[in-house]
Formats: structure tokens, C-alpha cells, sequence
């Protein structure tokens, strides 16, 4: 907090402006050159907030995050801009003029609710976290809908706001944390938070979280962002028991229909690789009805089909081979089509994308993608590439 209130004063803002493009490879010429002039506590508190800085700008883009304040747990544990955006907007939607913000980090979610027009308390209980995230509201001009306080997110009374939004820590000193009732603070009690909420309450958890741990008041949401899962939502307030996977960018949401596991069925000349959260949200079985299609295994979520039909919710290959799990075999194929550009993508294989690559090496001017995976039980290779239609 130290660090962030001396970056804070026109010595350090301009600090920052300065520092603000600097080469990683270049930092201690740079150190060396500004310690000449400023207290070297300082240069090195802006040397380290320009890395953060840089790294942040991929969950928040250029512009914001070269005005933001960060610390490194807050740059791994916000939510991606993208993210914080479409939970806002479902929010307005639902109604929802002022929002309890519980374990708000740096602000993330902050600030995109407030940028809907969204009234926020803003609560953490980690002293750096908050001075990050007041300065954060300050820095993009949100004061008058943010209020950053300190405190035990426990001890808040949310009463006077329309929803409840929490995001529990789900780290520890030993990594991720995959037991909800071990997160800080444990779902069960950010469950009842959310059902004391008057309008709406969303909680934020592990994509990992296992179906059966969803209440059956709450409506379960798995989103990826350009291909990559990054959250669950639970949310109250909106249709209890229904389960849905959204895409972003879009946003695409495919909802549950309750549809049984698609049947197993001989490979087709397309496969059907679902997006994460599609799979997360257990609506394979959608993707396949959509078509028209089955799975190769009954334990994997890879859909075959005859036909090539458009969905946002998988990405579609056609396989041009098929044969059982032979290294020497796939060598040879790939040096007869001169496949030097190769993907390996798996489900059920316990081979190494990389050892595999290093085994056949690949050369030539063409590319191609292969599966290893299950095919009705036997450990089957499937090449193909992406369909084009």
C-alpha cells in the first residue's frame, strides 16, 4: 500500500508515464539510469507497476490498464474485462440499479458494473487490494458509482443494495482451491448472501465445480472468452435449476434441454470439438442434436457426424483418416502428404501433444491436425483439418 500511495503523488505519476513502455530486457539500465534523480524505492515500485501494467493489458485491454493499479494477485485473480462487461449487462437487464460487490479485488467487476450505470460497494478486506481498487475507480473517472470500503466481507450489511455479487478467493498458499466450502469465504455461505439479495446475486466460482454442488434455487452459467474457459456464475434471482454455456465474444448462449447422453456411433466424416464450456456445462449432448451427430466414445466429448452443419458452439474438422494408435504408421502418413504444421489435440490419450511431435517429426509446406483419442473404446488417431463450408 506503501508503494501504491507513493505512485499516487505527481513524482510517481510521472514515474509511471515514463516507465510506461519499458523493455523488460532494459530495466536495470532504466533503474540505474532513474534512481539518479528519484528514491529508489519508488523507481522500483513504478519499474514493477509498469509490468503489471503490461501483463494486465490482456484481461483489460491497453487503454484502462495503463491507467490502472494493480497487484500481482490481482492481475491473476481479476475477471477479464470481456467477462465483467456481459455479468454487468445481465445485470442491468435483470433490473439491477446498485450492486454489493464482495470480495472485489482490485475492481475489476467494479468497474464494469459502474460503466453500466450500476451504483457499487466495492468490499475487501485486503488493505493493498483496496487502495488498488479505490484508485482504480478513481483513475477511469467512476468515484461517484464505486465506494471501495474495508472490511470483512462477513460483516457487511448488504441490505441496501438491489444484488449481491461475490467472488470467493479460490486460491491458497499450496495453489487452487478446488473444495467450494474451502474457499474464502466458503460457497455456503455466499449462497445464503445471494439468496438474501431483494433482485438478483451472481457467484462467481471455479469452472471445475462439480454439478452437484450447484444449489437448486440457482441457475448455473459456464462462459469462455475466444475459446478459453474462464468462470462459472451461479445466479439467483433468474431461473432456478436451468443450467447454460455463453461464448464471448457475442455473447452465444446455448441453454440445457434436459437432452440424454448422445449415443455412441461409428466416426463420420466430421468431428466436432465442443467449446470448454459447453463441455463444463455438460451440453454435449445439444451440440450433437444440433448435427446431427453422436460421440466416438461414450466417455468423450468429441461429436462425429456425417454432414458439416455451422455452430458457434464447436469448432468442426474433417477427418480424412482414421487408424488405430500407431506412431511409425502416423509418421509415414504425415511424410506422404508432406505435413510439416502439425496440431495435436486429445481426450482419453495419455500421450504428450509434444512427444508426439518430437516422434514423427513433421516436415514439409503443409499442415493437418490430429486426434488421439477413443473410438468405442480402442485408442484410435484421427487426421483431419479444419472444415471449410
Amino acid at each position: 500500500m506503501n508503494d501504491l500511495d507513493a505512485l499516487l503523488t505527481p513524482e510517481g505519476r510521472a514515474l509511471l508515464d515514463e516507465v510506461r513502455d519499458t523493455d523488460p530486457a532494459r530495466e536495470l539500465a532504466v533503474a540505474t539510469r532513474l534512481r539518479r534523480d528519484h528514491p529508489a524505492e519508488l523507481v522500483s515500485a513504478a519499474l514493477g507497476q509498469a509490468r503489471l501494467r503490461q501483463r494486465a493489458a490482456a484481461k483489460f485491454g491497453a487503454e484502462d490498464a495503463g491507467r490502472m493499479f494493480f497487484t500481482p494477485n490481482g492481475v491473476e485473480q481479476s475477471t477479464r474485462a470481456s467477462v465483467a462487461a456481459y455479468r454487468a449487462r445481465r445485470m442491468t437487464e435483470l433490473g439491477v440499479t446498485s450492486v454489493a460487490d464482495l470480495c472485489c479485488g482490485i475492481g475489476g467487476d467494479a468497474i464494469a458494473l459502474a460503466r453500466a450505470g450500476i451504483r457499487v460497494l466495492a468490499v475487501d478486506r485486503d488493505p493493498a487490494t483496496v487502495a488498488a481498487a479505490r484508485a482504480n475507480a478513481g483513475a477511469l473517472g467512476l468515484t461517484d458509482l464505486i465506494e471501495v470500503r474495508e472490511a470483512d466481507v462477513t460483516e457487511v450489511d448488504t441490505g441496501g443494495y438491489d444484488a449481491v455479487f461475490v467472488d470467493p478467493a479460490r486460491r491458497g498458499g499450496r495453489g487452487r482451491i478446488f473444495d467450494p466450502e474451502a474457499y474464502s469465504p466458503p460457497l455456503s455461505w455466499a449462497v445464503e448472501a445471494a439468496r438474501t439479495a431483494s433482485r438478483a446475486a451472481a457467484l462467481k466460482v471455479a469452472p471445475g465445480i462439480p454439478h452437484e454442488a450447484v444449489p437448486a434455487d440457482a441457475e448455473a452459467e459456464w462462459i469462455s472468452d475466444g475459446g478459453d474457459v474462464k468462470e462459472a456464475v451461479l445466479w439467483f434471482g433468474t431461473e432456478p435449476g436451468a443450467v447454460r454455456a455463453t461464448l464471448l465474444p457475442g455473447p452465444r448462449t446455448l441453454p440445457s434441454r434436459g437432452l440424454p447422453d448422445p449415443e455412441v456411433r461409428t466416426p463420420g466424416r466430421y468431428l466436432y470439438e465442443p467449446d470448454g464450456a459447453v463441455i463444463r456445462a455438460h451440453l454435449v449432448a445439444e451440440v450433437a442434436e444440433r448435427v446431427g451427430g453422436g460421440l466416438l466414445d461414450a466417455t468423450i466429448a468429441y461429436v462425429t457426424a456425417d454432414g458439416l452443419v455451422p455452430t458457434p458452439y464447436a469448432t468442426a474438422y474433417e477427418i480424412t483418416d482414421r487408424m488405430p494408435f500407431n506412431v511409425k504408421r502416423l509418421k509415414a502418413l504425415l511424410r506422404d502428404r508432406q505435413v510439416g504444421t502439425l496440431t495435436v489435440k486429445k481426450r482419453g490419450s495419455a500421450v504428450e501433444p509434444e512427444e508426439l511431435r518430437r516422434k514423427v517429426r513433421p516436415q514439409g509446406p503443409n499442415s493437418a491436425t490430429v486426434f488421439l483419442t477413443r473410438v468405442a473404446g480402442a485408442p484410435t488417431m484421427l487426421i483431419g483439418h479444419p472444415a471449410r463450408g
